[in-house]
């Protein structure tokens, strides 16, 4: 077992499966030789070659198009897609296209393909690079969509994924990139569609995703200095949605808070909201609360980019109110 950083995370999680399959070929914007703009696929070119991990040009729709082309002729692809924001430039190819065509040929064509994308804030990259967009993906009949919080999680998950039939986007946040976990050595393959309890509690539960769970769990942590038992979910892919696990959780605890980075307005957690509302709505002794991001494009400034996006203290003080 050996520390890794999330962002190396991503490089083994890659190198395992291209191991595991010779088939396997990974494609997208300065990905061999410059190792990656988040410096995820360091090392892969040297170990792969050329002809299995590709540049291509800046062109989102070029690079889904040939990915989607290489897995209907049964070619298992990778594809990156630099900012998740820039799936708004192929989102064509992405929802009319590769989430629709099993289904639209009954079966006889699948896509064994994956969409990596860095999603998120907290980097200082403005309105157009900044953005949460999973909820993008999520309302896409077809695609399955998944958001890693650890390094572990983001070899098992990816690993999953690639192995899937079906189209997956795999969302990798930026501020996340850094940050270091113990991982096992061997290799690691998860399964989709299931959440992971990371914090016991018996007052409320805390559901959240990718960057707000590190924040889901400080604030759990304080919330017990003040009496309040926090149960935290880390949600790790929203298709499949693990229901069980979040409707079995508020049934112990008997509240439900939401923390997405998503905006406010047809975020994730609305639809977990209504999930609960319409299967455990007895279970629940206090209305549901939902801590998101405002609807509103995200600042460049620090401070107000900071100010935006849930924080540990707006957790905190959004559930002690509710207490009041």
């Amino acid at each position: 077992m050996a520390q890794l950083s999330y962002r190396d995370a991503v490089a083994r999680g890659i190198a395992q499966e291209m191991r595991r399959d010779p088939n396997l070929v990974f494609l997208g914007e300065d990905v061999a030789a410059a190792g990656g703009v988040f410096k995820t696929t360091v090392g892969l070119l040297d170990e792969f070659g050329p002809e299995r991990v590709r540049d291509t040009p800046i062109s989102e729709q070029a690079i889904l198009g040939a990915a989607a082309g290489a897995a209907m002729t049964g070619v298992p692809v990778i594809a990156e897609i630099m900012f998740s924001d820039f799936l708004a430039v192929c989102f064509d190819l992405v929802a009319n296209e590769i989430a629709k065509l099993r289904y639209m040929t009954d079966g006889q064509v699948s896509l064994p393909m994956v969409i990596r994308t860095a999603n998120g804030a907290g980097s200082r990259f403005g309105a157009q690079h900044s953005q949460s967009v999973e909820n993008w993906c999520m309302m896409i009949p077809g695609l399955k969509v998944v958001a890693p919080s650890t390094p572990n999680d983001v070899v098992g998950l990816l690993a999953a994924a690639i192995r899937d039939p079906d189209p997956v986007v795999f969302f990798e946040h930026k501020s996340l990139m850094a940050v270091k976990a113990e991982v096992p050595d061997g290799d690691i393959v998860d399964q989709l569609g299931e959440a992971r309890i990371v914090r016991n509690g018996s007052d409320v539960t805390i559901v959240a995703l990718a960057l707000m769970v590190s924040r889901a769990l400080e604030a759990a942590e304080r919330l017990a200095r003040d009496g309040i038992s926090a149960e935290v979910i880390d949600v790790r892919t929203l298709v499949p949605l693990d229901t069980q696990a979040i409707l079995g959780s508020v049934e112990r605890t008997g509240r439900l808070v939401t923390v997405e980075e998503n905006p406010r307005l047809c975020g994730w957690g609305a639809e977990i909201a209504s999930l609960v509302a319409h299967e455990a709505f007895w279970s629940l002794d206090a209305p549901i609360l939902r801590i998101t991001t405002p609807h509103i494009p995200l600042p460049a400034a620090d401070i107000l980019e900071d100010a935006t996006i849930p924080s540990v203290d707006r957790i905190v003080e959004t559930i002690l109110a509710e207490w009041a």
